[in-house]
């Protein structure tokens, strides 16, 4: 850890820090060529570890990518400056500047920024799976994984092959049926979605995936908030032409209870499962916190413990400055124009390892004082989208009663 050259980057970029991109691969599924990497740089990981699926947006988390996956897979890294490729780890960052990063709360509840962000981009569906809750995730020295959904219209040019997403099960359906299922990972296709129940998705909207929850993301790009880890428990055996081995099942399962059927169906928070109100619960239209003539904010995530996010969006030619009281990560998906010190773009097209200036990581301090925001287009908004933990109380905290109203214009 170079103390010296954090502090100076800190110091030079007025609290902000600016993040490299961090690509992640994975091995099933296809990607939707919708994260703006090139086309030849794919498979930069190498072709038996999948395509580049995903970005990870101020990450300090592994990636769990089985045996091939490398050692700093996952991790966001610092740039030290546009003129050279110096950096540093967003995790070394964190462990020397601590709470002048992140804020005391999060400081000394938590000892980092518990929550990251990512974009994750499958033509295909993901396979129907479930995530572990805090609870079984520390019988393997590991965090449980709440998680956000919100798809952004700016990196959405099409739909993939399946824009819907299941959630859960039918209220009608039975403990056995999906434990027979699960048993029959091994027979063949278990058709386990035959009990779940897809909502078809909409752009500019999201949802709150809780712990514990069986689902199955559809095929938009997707902006996904998240507790920082990577915990999946994988239910379904065949998705969208691809075999999913019996170690998917298994993977964050406790030697002793491997393949054991009850004690995986005992990671459903069954009741959350099967609610006749899943929608009314756990859709996530937009709501607006302000509006002016110079930038229109939104909450895209809400009415959780965990983490929250907006969406700001600064119109042509305006100058806003935004202020907020906790450390938040930033990722612009549309114009061009200043961030506090760094220039603000979204890019057309990266290649893997190329430099960015379009994610950032803004201190609590740096929130409070406020950074300007310039939008320097005469006809384009600058959108970007800003990702929070569980200190952000501003956030709403119930969903809208009427989720089928739509925003009035």
């Amino acid at each position: 850890m170079n103390k010296e050259q954090i502090e100076k980057t800190f110091e030079n970029g007025g609290g902000i820090l600016r993040l490299l991109p961090t690509f992640v691969p994975r091995p099933a599924g296809k990607t939707g060529g919708r994260l703006k990497l090139h086309q030849d740089d794919i498979f930069a990981f190498g072709m038996n570890r999948g395509s580049i699926k995903e970005r990870w947006l101020a990450s300090t988390v592994l990636a769990n990518n089985g045996s091939l996956t490398t050692p700093n897979e996952g991790l966001s890294f610092v740039s030290v400056d546009y003129k050279s490729d110096e950096k540093f780890s967003f995790k070394d960052a964190m462990d020397f500047l601590g709470e002048r990063l992140i804020g005391k709360q999060l400081k000394q509840k938590y000892g980092q920024f518990p929550v990251f962000a990512k974009f994750f981009d499958y033509v295909t569906p993901l396979f129907f799976h479930t995530h572990l809750d805090f609870e079984h995730a520390a019988l393997i020295g590991r965090f449980g994984k709440p998680e956000a959904y919100f798809f952004p219209r700016q990196l959405n040019n099409h739909g993939g092959d399946f824009p819907l997403t299941y959630f859960g099960f039918d209220p009608s359906v039975k403990p056995e049926q999906v434990k027979e299922c699960l048993r029959n990972f091994t027979v063949g296709d278990n058709k386990i979605t035959e009990l779940s129940r897809a909502f078809r998705l909409e752009l500019d909207t999201g949802w709150f995936t809780p712990m514990g929850i069986a689902h199955a993301p559809g095929s938009y790009l997707t902006y996904e908030p998240q507790w920082c880890a990577d915990v999946t428990s994988v239910f379904e055996n065949y998705t969208a032409g691809n075999v999913n081995p019996i170690e998917k099942l298994n993977s964050v399962i406790i030697e002793e209870k491997k393949n054991d059927i009850d004690y995986i169906f005992d990671l459903l928070d069954w009741q959350a499962n099967i609610d006749p109100d899943y929608k009314k619960k756990y859709f996530r239209p937009p709501i607006i916190e302000s509006s002016d003539s110079a930038a229109e904010l939104k909450w895209i995530s809400y009415a959780n413990e965990y983490f929250c996010a907006k969406e700001i969006t600064v119109f042509p030619e305006q100058t806003f400055i935004l202020k907020d009281d906790f450390a938040f990560g930033a990722i612009f998906i549309e114009g061009h124009g200043k961030f506090g010190n760094y220039y603000c773009e979204s890019p057309t097209m990266l290649r893997f390892g190329q430099q960015s200036s379009d994610e950032f990581f803004v201190s609590q301090d740096a929130a409070k004082k406020g950074i300007k925001i310039v939008n320097t287009s005469p006809v384009e908004p600058l959108v970007a989208l800003l990702h929070f933990g569980p200190d952000n109380n501003k956030a709403p905290k119930n969903p809208p009663q009427n989720i089928y109203k739509k925003e009035e214009d």
